[in-house]
């Protein structure tokens, strides 16, 4: 264990600061590489079949990926000071909101960098400057393009119009809204230490939210301790807290916890159900309202459906006196019908690997080629690469 991994990340990506700051409360042995797109194409593709980080790569040579299971992985390497809650059923409900973050929050966060122009041009440079060694044609040219190509992929092509801008963004008012109560009264969001969930809000709020130039001053004016808790994340070191608690006794939640619960039960739940019926009918886009807000062409994502799966399966495995009180939770916040009617749902993803291992995967030059372009594309089998 004294022999370090290597994390492949870059400084302005969404789930590299979320794993980051994990990496560093528990001190786990890490040199960073900081890539660049010469070596997604060359070094990281082949190995793992993405052109996306983080990658961790670990001292047996290992090549890692997704950043939830990456965590998981990393509890049972390094137990001490644990970010799961022991008791089942706050587990559950911990991995519920850290998934809720990871995935509910990508498409406010997409929107106000690629949206907003001072933002967009920012991030423009930053990826020529930073990550394309070989620009395409001219530099201003190569900006332009990345500009066009992420605002196209990664707003558009989510459901960001005109007509659901004010929803996407109010998405992230209202996030700010619930954590800034609950940041009032502790240090983190389940307690005194930080858990999986605040890992899991540390995606959006770190790298994007809280540096981009748009949101991140909505959150200096409209939730301070949310600011605050950004930093106090990446300071954090798990041996200081070691002595700390949960702010519930098992069995239970921090009330605080109930505005959240309630919007996962009538936003991201509702999203996650039409997901897999858009997948189980063979459908590539949907159709979804979500608070009177009509999203077209959704694009059918894989990977969110492995989520769905994968929270089942936990739950599958509780004991029946967890799986009863998490029954009651969930029908109290309107999440239980969601979940129930793909309680026996099966993704077929990951099923020649298991995440976070990652299995090599040669390309023929052509399509390195192509990617080297292009990026990987985002909705294919693999999903995204969190």
């Amino acid at each position: 264990m004294n022999q370090p991994y290597t994390l492949f990340y870059m400084d302005i990506s969404y789930y590299s600061g979320k794993i980051q700051s994990y990496l560093r409360y528990k001190g786990v042995p890490t040199q960073e590489q900081h890539v660049n797109w010469w070596m997604m194409a060359n070094h990281i593709l082949p190995n793992t079949g993405m052109m996306e980080v983080p990658i961790l790569q670990s001292p047996e040579g290992e090549w890692l990926r997704d950043s939830t299971s990456l965590i998981f992985h990393l509890e049972k390497q390094f137990p001490e000071g644990g970010v799961i809650p022991e008791d089942p059923y706050q587990a559950f409900f911990n991995y519920l909101v850290e998934d809720y973050a990871d995935e509910w929050l990508w498409r406010p966060a997409m929107h106000y960098r690629w949206s907003y122009a001072k933002d967009r041009r920012l991030y423009e440079r930053r990826f020529t400057e930073d990550f394309m060694l070989h620009p395409i044609g001219t530099k201003i040219f190569t900006r332009l393009f990345l500009g066009w190509r992420q605002r196209r992929e990664y707003v558009g092509k989510d459901g960001g119009t005109k007509d659901t801008r004010k929803h996407i963004e109010d998405t992230y008012l209202d996030t700010l809204d619930r954590m800034e109560s609950i940041l009032q009264e502790r240090d983190f969001l389940f307690g005194n230490k930080p858990s999986i969930a605040d890992f899991g809000f540390m995606a959006s709020m770190y790298r994007h939210f809280s540096l981009d130039p748009t949101p991140a001053r909505i959150m200096r004016d409209r939730a301070p301790a949310v600011y605050a808790w950004v930093a106090r994340m990446w300071n954090a070191k798990q041996e200081n807290y070691n002595q700390e608690n949960w702010a519930a006794s098992a069995g239970k939640l921090p009330t605080d916890w109930e505005p959240l619960l309630d919007h996962i039960g009538k936003t991201y739940l509702p999203y996650m159900a039409a997901n897999a019926d858009a997948l189980l009918a063979g459908k590539k886009v949907f159709d979804l309202s979500i608070e009177g807000v009509l999203y077209k062409n959704l694009p059918t994502t894989r990977y969110r459906v492995w989520c769905l799966e994968k929270l089942m399966t936990y739950y599958k495995g509780l004991p029946d006196k967890s799986r009863q009180a998490i029954q009651e939770t969930l029908v109290k916040h309107g999440c239980r019908e969601h979940l129930w009617a793909y309680r026996d749902l099966k993704s077929n993803l990951h099923d020649g690997d298991i995440l976070p291992h990652c299995t090599a995967f040669p390309l023929p030059l052509w399509k390195r080629l192509v990617y080297y372009v292009t990026g990987t594309p985002r909705h294919d089998n693999n999903g995204i690469n969190h």
